[in-house]
């Protein structure tokens, strides 16, 4: 077993840090424009994100931070409420929110949902980083960086805008970028020079970043045809002195406590960000290589005071973001450190080198993001869902195409009613096996505790058998047997003398349903 100590792997977590920095900055500010609030608001949703959780979460390999998910219900909030410090106190109760549903035991509602939909999830995610970041890809900014939605604010959709940017707006320098970054990170994953002990520990996204700055500044210099304008670059608010930069942070305004608006968006964001960061999580332990699993309860609780400290000094919203996330485990991340160093990082250069950063085209950025995109939907992923059958197949694609047609919430929303079918179906399925013999002999063996959803295969088995018969019931391989299917097999043996048939009940001594079963009845 490796050392998994954060001190142990700091060879793998700071390269790691620096690929989910470079991925998570122009999400952080996308999404703060997309929501109406400050871009530094993103900032510093981010940072807290990274620095707070990093250090309180036991998650070794999510990220937090502002999430395009929260994205239309913080836009109303900021439209809704008089002032931008009214929200923020929003975000301080929602984080105490949060909190309270993490004492109470809400982390579980993650392990009821099925592999085939969390899969789905990450497939889907894939695809829309790829579709999305295509635009940014060829210098067509119109839609924000980090959306995930199907229908966008500028009217277009996700198929529309590639049709229609094909059409109308490319930009020659930064698509040169792009593709060159993307066979650049290709060929970087699978080159032998990493091998080399220096050259493994360099990301291969800080040479993409590099060669992004580097080519636009030749470009400039002697190439202007493919100059990069820059609305096609990184875009941070840039502070004159240290008093104008501190006084980007916000506060709440205490005096809207007894605003009935406030409480109901601080409620909505709890219950939103709260189902976003099991989801997240969820995910994230599946693409774990060390398999670890995160106590779900003590995510909520520590999401719900990141919350507050976001709130409290004027940033957004946070949860568990699944696009970092797995740009962390695709970049070798192992653990908390990663996701600490990257919201170091953030707020650093943010306070100190901001107009540094606002060298770095989008096309670089883009490029870093398709290939995470790819890595999570590799065709191998869904030819192992293929091998498993259709039960598993099925719910694997449909919240593939609900999250691609709708957005992350409402297709998981669709995904879990497709799979939570196929559960039902396959345990309904299995539940009983009924076999006779010349002789009318019948046997009903029980394969498996017996829950609502068995009640008419139930009935049904028992209204077939026919009069005269003899029935064993096989009850030695179960432990546990609803109370409805319990008045069932009770019914059936009182009232089988009726129809000549004899009942015997095979059950094992110290078995709970005998408490539940009324025997003397039974042969």
């Amino acid at each position: 077993m490796e050392n998994l100590k954060p001190s142990a792997n700091l060879r793998y977590d700071v390269p790691a840090a620096i690929v989910v920095f470079l991925v998570a900055l122009p999400l952080c500010l996308g999404v703060a424009l997309a929501s109406g609030v400050p871009l530094f608001s993103g900032i510093i949703a981010g940072a807290v994100g990274g620095i707070v959780l990093g250090v309180l979460s036991k998650s070794p390999l999510s990220v937090s931070g502002p999430a395009a998910g929260l994205t239309v219900i913080v836009l109303n909030a900021v439209q809704t409420l008089p002032t931008l410090e009214a929200f923020l106190l929003a975000v301080v109760l929602a984080g105490m929110f949060q909190l309270l549903l993490g004492m109470t035991g809400a982390g579980v509602i993650g392990d009821f949902i099925p592999s085939s939909v969390i899969k789905g999830m990450l497939a889907a995610i894939g695809v829309i980083l790829i579709l999305k970041q295509i635009p940014h890809a060829v210098g067509y900014d119109k839609d924000y960086e980090g959306d995930f939605s199907f229908n966008q604010n500028d009217g277009e959709n996700t198929i529309s805008e590639l049709w229609h940017l094909l059409n109308e707006h490319i930009t020659l320098g930064a698509l040169v970028i792009a593709s060159v970054s993307i066979v650049f990170l290709w060929w970087w994953d699978h080159t032998t020079l990493r091998r080399n002990a220096i050259l493994k520990l360099l990301p291969g996204p800080l040479f993409v970043v590099m060669f992004g700055v580097l080519a636009n500044l030749l470009f400039q210099s002697y190439v202007p045809l493919l100059a990069i304008e820059p609305e096609h670059l990184v875009k941070i608010p840039v502070a004159e002195n240290a008093s104008a930069f501190f006084g980007q942070f916000r506060f709440p305004d205490w005096s809207q406590i007894g605003n009935p608006a406030v409480w109901t968006i601080a409620v909505t964001l709890a219950l939103v960000a709260s189902i976003e960061t099991l989801l997240s999580i969820e995910a994230v332990d599946k693409l774990d290589p060390f398999k670890r699993i995160t106590p779900t309860e003590h995510e909520l609780r520590m999401q719900g005071i990141g919350n507050m400290v976001s709130g409290l000094i004027g940033g957004m919203p946070i949860t568990s973001v699944i696009v970092r996330s797995s740009a962390n485990v695709a970049s070798g991340g192992r653990t908390q450190a990663a996701t600490f160093l990257h919201g170091v990082i953030l707020f650093t250069c943010a306070a100190f080198i901001p107009h540094l950063l606002n060298y770095i085209p989008l096309s670089a950025l883009a490029a870093i993001l398709i290939s995470v995109g790819f890595k999570l939907t590799k065709p191998k992923i869904f030819l192992e869902e293929y091998k498993k059958g259709w039960t598993h197949l099925i719910p694997f694609v449909v919240t593939i195409l609900a999250i691609l047609l709708t957005d992350l919430l409402i297709g998981i929303a669709i995904g879990l009613v497709v799979g939570t079918f196929f559960v039902m179906r396959e345990n309904y399925k299995s539940a009983l096996t009924v076999m006779a013999d010349d002789k009318n002999n019948h046997l009903i063996r029980f394969k498996k505790d017996l829950s609502f959803i068995h009640k008419y295969e139930l009935r049904k088995v028992f209204a077939g058998l026919p009069n005269g018969c003899k029935v064993l019931l096989d009850l030695s391989r179960i432990g546990f047997v609803d109370l409805d299917n319990a008045e069932i097999i009770n019914d059936f043996i009182s009232s089988a003398q009726f129809r000549d048939i004899r009942v015997e009940v095979k059950i094992t001594e110290g078995q709970l349903i005998q408490k539940h079963l009324n025997l003397n009845q039974a042969v």
